[in-house]
């Protein structure tokens, strides 16, 4: 593959400009990345905040989905409701290719088991229809089970209305719209169980992934997306928060952390990565909605269903609410001092939960119809030099028009500048790697842009 060579007046006003200077010889015409694309478009608008709330309602109607609740009965207990889910995900899927199936284990007595417990994810896939694509994958989950106050309480009413029935009702509604469609990639929509009792269904479903060495590019868990409303009344319903984890908190780094931390990449990890391009995305689809990414794992000390993805090396991301009120979470049904606790549905914005629904189609769309993330991205420390040049492995799709360089400073969040560099595998840039992170995107002919990828260092 050629080499292209770029070249800048200066850093601040390449950063400035968004752009280098034109390469030399010029590179073909850069497909335009700018415009909507007409699917994603059209998924959004069919995103229905009626069916979400439909969906939320019946999920409430089975008074309790404690994991270890009742599994005989139609109308109560967490069996009745993984049903109604897979039956649900069938008949909307009927006629398209969406695989509506059960994924089961038997969790053994644990802190939070008190008896040996089947535990039921219920996976919808749609899969993929390029051949080059259709290993890649993305997740996106909501967890089906509730609790009351006692997490060991199988019988009291636990509606979970906002944790998370609302997330359940998202990835359902998601599923439906856009099994209609046709992505590249493979796209698995989870409703998972036990994440109460110590996330058990999701890391099932991550580890046995690993087990099979299955290409999961990207994970979001949708966890209490249902309310806009504050504990304090306070009503913010334009944003969504995003939790991305930088570097792992193990014991030992892998040798690929290793090189994140020698290189000053905390910030470019692949979840970070994932997160940039959710929020470009998400903020591009839906109007005066913002995506407010946190750069923590989760909320400080806490958990949720992307934490098993992101402990087998996965990209895996939580949205929640702005901020929660605490009093309608894991709370038994009751009212002191004229103060109503539990996770009631009369405290879940069914307008709010669409909009983060758009958020994740929006994201989904974008990242299952573009190319795969260039792999292999290195930039060459050969030569003390005050350019850089970055080289990577050519992409496989047939689609495929090239590559994208973007950067930004080291103080900055999101990318800052960018530079087309045509079908290559090699180019220079007159920007030092001194002061500047690096990233290499692919882009397919119809504008689609993949999550950007950080170079390691080639000596």
């Amino acid at each position: 593959m050629p080499h292209a060579r770029i070249t800048s007046i200066a850093l601040a006003a390449s950063l400035l400009a968004g752009t280098a200077a034109a390469a030399t010889p010029a590179a073909p015409k850069q497909p335009d990345i700018a415009r909507e694309q007409a699917q994603i478009k059209k998924i959004l608008g069919e995103i229905s905040q009626q069916r979400i709330e439909s969906h939320i309602k019946k999920l409430v109607s089975f008074g309790t989905r404690h994991t270890m609740s009742e599994t005989e009965s139609d109308t109560r207990g967490i069996g009745a409701a993984r049903r109604w889910i897979k039956a649900e995900l069938e008949r909307c899927g009927a006629g398209t290719p969406l695989q509506v199936s059960y994924d089961s284990h038997v969790a053994p007595v644990s802190s939070r088991i008190s008896k040996p417990t089947e535990i039921v994810n219920v996976v919808a896939t749609l899969p993929g229809t390029q051949a080059e694509s259709k290993e890649r994958m993305y997740v996106v989950s909501g967890h089906y089970d509730s609790r009351a106050s006692d997490v060991m309480d199988a019988t009291s009413d636990a509606p979970g209305a906002n944790d998370d029935a609302s997330g359940t009702a998202a990835i359902m509604e998601l599923a439906c719209t856009m099994a209609k469609y046709k992505f590249d990639a493979t796209l698995v929509f989870m409703a998972v169980a036990a994440e109460e009792q110590g996330l058990i269904g999701a890391r099932h479903w991550a580890e046995g992934a690993r087990q099979k060495n299955w290409n999961v590019a990207g994970m979001f868990t949708n966890d209490i997306i249902g309310s806009s409303r504050a504990d304090d009344g306070h009503v913010d319903n334009k944003q969504v928060r995003l939790f991305a984890q930088s570097i792992p908190a193990t014991k030992e780094m892998s040798e690929t952390v290793r090189q994140l931390v020698a290189t000053g990449g905390e910030n470019d990890s692949l979840s970070r990565q994932l997160a940039r391009h959710t929020k470009e995305q998400g903020e591009r689809y839906v109007k005066g909605f913002k995506v407010s990414v946190i750069q923590r794992h989760d909320r400080y000390l806490r958990g949720g269903d992307h934490m098993p993805f992101l402990e087998q090396g996965y990209a895996a991301l939580r949205f929640t609410e702005p901020a929660e009120d605490f009093a309608h979470q894991h709370q038994d049904l009751r009212t002191e001092n004229g103060k109503v606790y539990g996770d009631l549905i009369e405290f879940v914005d069914f307008d709010y939960v669409a909009k983060v629904a758009k958020v994740n189609a929006a994201a989904m769309a974008s990242l299952a119809l573009a190319p795969a993330a260039p792999q292999e991205v290195k930039l060459r420390t050969a030569g003390l030099t005050n350019d850089s040049t970055l080289v990577w492995k050519a992409n496989a799709e047939p689609d495929l028009a090239g590559y994208r360089i973007v950067w930004r400073d080291t103080t900055a969040a999101n990318w800052q500048g960018s530079k087309w560099v045509g079908n290559v595998t090699e180019a220079t840039l007159d920007l030092s790697k001194d002061n500047v992170f690096f990233g290499v995107q692919a882009v397919d002919k119809d504008g689609n842009v993949s999550v950007a990828t950080y170079p390691m260092p080639l000596r």
